[in-house]
């Protein structure tokens, strides 16, 4: 059945692609806009301002909030640590409050937002599902208000998912693009000790999953948006060296991660071993249950 959905964070390098997907699939996909509108599908919003007609989400059957800065797109001061926060709990502020603002039948039936894994900090070796509390950390100070923030709209009896989304895998985004480049050259290798676990997924298993819970009307609350078999950092390194042919003998200490990257560093080093119990407990179908699919497809297609 076809779909109304209002999307924010649509130009970003998931959004794009779910527009895509949606798009393909004969849904129709209004975007929000920081901006002046420019085509048919946008709307103008400030969510900085909380600004957002309630008419353009009156007309939604569904909303998808991908919106917020990317964590690794530049060095993190407290600036950026700030532009982090805001752009995620804003957004979802704006959107949540909109939505419970609307008389109960002119409410979307859905609200997908946003988060992350990073919500689990650093687990170590220990597994997490859905049910693990908040961990400590920056970003996972920054998912707990993110979270928090679609309450309003979850107190209005919309269905809230939250997608806590791992680290998918194409070659133009995400973890993979800036890795290429080193591999091909031989000049890569694991992150520190490379024992820290990557709670990686498709892109077409992600893209997947969001379709099957917009559809899926029994599912509400956390949902991990990770593969089924997480993996090691040095697992991974291995396993992407053996798919483009290359070595991946040089190993990156931590402190030169810490001189490269500052603060993200201890991110980028974290473990977080999580597992898609919900998402596995309600039979979706992974295109890519393993790492190695997984890989071949997004360097491939």
């Amino acid at each position: 059945m076809s779909m109304r959905i209002l999307m924010a964070g649509a130009s970003g390098f998931l959004g794009s692609r779910l527009v895509d997907r949606l798009t393909a699939d004969g849904h129709q996909v209004t975007r929000l806009v920081r901006r002046p509108a420019r085509t048919p599908d946008e709307r103008q919003w400030n969510p900085t301002a909380a600004q957002l007609d309630p008419t353009v989400v009156a007309d939604a059957d569904a909303v998808v909030n991908l919106a917020g800065a990317g964590v690794a797109d530049k060095r993190w001061n407290d600036d950026y640590r700030a532009l982090i926060r805001s752009s995620r709990v804003d957004t979802t502020t704006t959107l949540a409050i909109t939505i419970a603002g609307l008389p109960a039948a002119d409410r979307p039936k859905v609200l997908l937002n946003s988060s992350a894994v990073g919500w689990y900090g650093n687990t170590g070796d220990r597994v997490v599902e859905e049910d693990a509390p908040a961990g400590e950390g920056f970003l996972a100070d920054v998912c707990r208000v993110w979270e928090a923030a679609t309450r309003p709209a979850e107190d209005a009896d919309v269905r809230v998912v939250r997608l806590r989304i791992g680290l998918p895998l194409h070659r133009d985004g995400g973890l993979l693009k800036p890795q290429l480049l080193p591999f091909k050259l031989g000049i890569a290798g694991r992150l520190g000790s490379g024992r820290q676990w990557l709670p990686w997924i498709s892109m077409a298993d992600w893209l997947g999953a969001a379709l099957f819970l917009l559809e899926r009307d029994d599912i509400a609350g956390p949902v991990n948006m990770v593969g089924p078999a997480p993996v090691t950092n040095a697992e991974f390194t291995r396993e992407l060296a053996r798919q483009l042919h290359r070595p991946a003998v040089i190993p990156i200490p931590g402190l030169a991660l810490k001189v490269a990257l500052g603060g993200f560093a201890h991110e980028a080093l974290t473990s977080t071993r999580v597992l898609p119990t919900v998402l596995t407990n309600a039979g979706f179908p992974y295109r890519h249950p393993d790492l190695a699919t997984a890989l071949h497809a997004a360097l491939t297609e």
